[in-house]
């Protein structure tokens, strides 16, 4: 079976420790190139490596211009995932393309909408209505046809339906292919994420349809604070993954 969702992908930039006062006062957008430039001040603020805060539209800079503004005395930089996502695309994954397409890819081995329960009847019935739907969108969107297997026991799919979600992703640009080498692990879904990635389910809506289980036992048994608190938590960052995929279509 894929990642749980409380996982984070592996190699996602940490762009700056916390407890730095702010420096700057005024944050602007501005064309630069063929891309949109967050500056500080009128100067751009550099990435881990060294690369200036460049992204490909003037709503995915606006996005991320809002949390440098947000910022109060301090930078906190957990608050701050679109910058994340970015620095992430401009430093990593733009050389690891390849590498972040077959992680994906593996997901989609094993998609946490392809693993159905055996029982209860209501279990099963509710997985059938809500996740049905989505591998037929798999198929006819993303040219993958998954199968999918009761119980937990692994089943490989078919290599062909692997290579068309490579080849899919590969098809993104770096800073979409970022917010899916995100949305896929936390949502355990290639096709979830895609389908965010696309505009076809919300954020919410995909996180919801990636927790069917849980949340059926839940219903069973109820939930402690502490459990509520960490899936608000992992449904914001897939509210926050819709805006950054919305702003940059």
């Amino acid at each position: 079976m894929a990642d749980t969702p409380s996982k984070r992908p592996a190699g996602f930039v940490d762009f700056a420790p916390d407890q730095v006062r702010r420096f700057w006062k005024a944050v602007s957008v501005e064309p630069d190139g063929q891309g949109w430039a967050v500056r500080l001040d009128g100067k751009m603020p550099k990435s881990p490596a060294g690369h200036s805060l460049v992204l490909p539209t003037q709503a995915a800079a606006q996005l991320v211009a809002e949390e440098w503004a947000g910022q109060g005395d301090v930078l906190i930089p957990a608050t701050m995932p679109p910058t994340r996502l970015a620095f992430t695309a401009i430093d990593r994954v733009r050389e690891v393309r390849e590498a972040v397409a077959d992680e994906i890819a593996a997901y989609a081995g094993s998609d946490a909408i392809c693993y159905l329960a055996e029982t209860p009847d209501t279990l099963v019935e509710r997985q059938a209505r809500d996740w049905t739907p989505w591998r037929d969108w798999a198929e006819r969107d993303l040219g993958c046809v998954l199968v999918p297997v009761a119980g937990i026991v692994h089943r490989s799919q078919a290599d062909e339906s692997l290579a068309a979600v490579r080849k899919q992703a590969l098809a993104l640009d770096d800073y979409a292919l970022t917010g899916l080498a995100m949305a896929t692990p936390l949502l355990g879904s290639a096709v979830l994420a895609f389908a965010v990635q696309r505009g076809a389910l919300s954020g919410a809506e995909a996180f919801d349809l990636s927790r069917l289980d849980e949340a059926f036992t839940e219903e069973r048994w109820g939930v402690d604070a502490e459990a509520a608190e960490r899936t608000e938590g992992l449904r914001a960052e897939a509210v926050m993954l819709e805006r950054w995929f919305a702003a940059l279509r």
